[in-house]
């Protein structure tokens, strides 16, 4: 189909941030909320939108949206949750850390921490901690996928399974309802599945995007989890269940900015 201005610019936005919001658009295109509602309809027909309660979300099927376009995507709030989660990780300990774009903002928030351990099967993790010398880090072998620079096969879970760390920092392609990880890579998810059991408190890092998209590999449930950094207040069933969880989850404060 051929996009006229304002449904390019709401494409663009969705790249951007994950997700779009219907009252949102109006407001920032100065049109009623029906017109942004068709506007959503036609993309989510095009193939290039899903539409989700509120708004609309980039489709992605059974396979991840590019690399390097989830890396621009919520980078004020993957920015925020990063300084959260960092704010929970004390000098002198260590963890692992695992592929994502938002656990490579954890990663740039330790760059100030003092005698830290920092395993990992993420090459960008590994090169944005390699300027902090009070880090040691340890890279994971295995095979490398060059569309994110992540690590993941039998070798990686057996040089994983050489540690126990006192911190696992993980992400997830998707977070549903009921408090399942969803991932799209089933190599990728063995691997943090062994993460999760060489670690003694684990972290989930994901920006709230997550819980708008779908994903075919389940990871584990929050309940295994110690904590949960986000960057909204979680639906409230779901809430409710990480309390009764024991699942601690903190919502990081971020200003949100749309294109102008």
């Amino acid at each position: 189909m051929a996009l006229n201005f304002r449904q390019t610019e709401i494409l663009e936005i969705a790249r951007s941030e994950g997700r779009v919001v219907v009252e949102q658009l109006a407001e920032h295109f100065a049109v009623t909320l029906q017109t942004i509602r068709r506007d959503l309809t036609e993309l989510s027909d095009a193939g290039l939108l899903d539409r989700v309660h509120g708004g609309a979300v980039l489709r992605t099927g059974v396979s991840n949206i590019g690399y390097e376009e989830r890396r621009r995507m919520n980078e004020a709030a993957k920015a925020a949750i990063g300084r959260a989660c960092a704010r929970a990780i004390p000098d002198n300990s260590s963890m692992i850390i695992n592929i994502g774009t938002t656990t490579e903002a954890v990663a740039r928030e330790l760059l100030n921490h003092r005698n830290i351990t920092v395993v990992t099967n993420n090459m960008n993790v590994a090169n944005i901690l390699a300027t902090n010398p009070s880090c040691e880090v340890m890279v994971a072998g295995g095979q490398l996928r060059r569309s994110d620079g992540g690590l993941v096969g039998d070798l990686t879970i057996q040089f994983i399974e050489q540690f126990k760390v006192d911190f696992a920092i993980i992400g997830a392609s998707a977070l549903d309802r009921e408090g399942d990880m969803l991932d799209f890579d089933l190599a990728e998810v063995r691997v943090s599945k062994a993460i999760l059991r060489q670690s003694r408190q684990r972290f989930l890092v994901t920006d709230s995007s997550k819980l708008d998209r779908k994903a075919p590999v389940r990871l584990g449930s929050l309940e295994e989890l110690d904590a949960v950094f986000t960057d909204s207040p979680l639906p409230e069933e779901l809430a409710r269940r990480c309390e009764s969880w024991e699942t601690a989850v903190t919502v990081a404060e971020h200003q949100a900015a749309m294109p102008g």
